[in-house]
């Protein structure tokens, strides 16, 4: 199929699975993930969204480019895509947050407020889509890419950090549902428009194809 027939149908079927989350779905979930909050699985998922900081990735992705770029091209290229995903998704996340203005699930808790308010700055609403969402699934497609080997532990790791959003109430599903396309979909299209040649070139990729036969 076309790359761009592709993620044209995967962004429509995405839009209309969050319209359908959003009609019937995000309110019912928020009130029964809320009742959760004090489990004891409430603990490890607060450590579990961490790992959607981006700004961690941010700094690794740029350590790793200064560290290796002189001696080791693949690494430098590696550390150059990591910082460009989590970068081009979170921005676009963010723009996307300002411009839909969109209650978060604590202003439905307080004072039953549900939907969009365009262009609001308040982190109340921020809610759509999911940032940490993008930055894990992100991160969970650049490993799934370039070590193909670890590709379902890294899309595992990456939709666990996602739930932890709905699970600790800081999102509706709908949220997680655009943020984790636009990690994955970002990802992909820096990938094959730009650093796929890049990196399937360098020595040190070739080195650890061999090295997983």
């Amino acid at each position: 199929m076309n790359r761009a027939l592709f993620w044209s149908i995967a962004s429509i079927a995405m839009i209309l699975l969050c319209i359908f989350s959003y009609s019937c779905a995000d309110i019912q979930a928020a009130l029964w993930f809320q009742q959760l909050n004090r489990s004891s699985a409430y603990d490890f998922f607060n450590i579990i969204t961490l790992f959607g900081d981006s700004l961690s990735y941010l700094i690794g992705g740029v350590l790793l480019f200064l560290i290796c770029r002189n001696k080791k091209k693949y690494w430098a290229d590696t550390g150059l895509f990591l910082f460009s995903t989590v970068a081009a998704s979170g921005l676009t996340a963010d723009l996307i947050k300002y411009i839909a203005g969109r209650a978060r699930p604590i202003l439905y808790f307080s004072e039953h407020q549900f939907g969009f308010a365009f262009f609001q700055l308040e982190k109340v609403w921020t809610s759509f889509p999911s940032g940490h969402s993008a930055t894990a699934l992100s991160v969970a497609m650049l490993l799934a890419l370039l070590f193909p080997q670890w590709r379902v532990f890294a899309f595992l790791a990456g939709f666990m950090v996602a739930f932890s959003r709905i699970f600790l109430v800081q999102h509706y599903i709908s949220d997680v549902l655009a943020g984790s396309f636009l990690g994955i979909a970002s990802t992909a299209l820096l990938y094959h428009f730009y650093f796929k040649s890049k990196l399937k070139e360098s020595p040190e990729q070739k080195t650890l194809k061999k090295s997983d036969l």
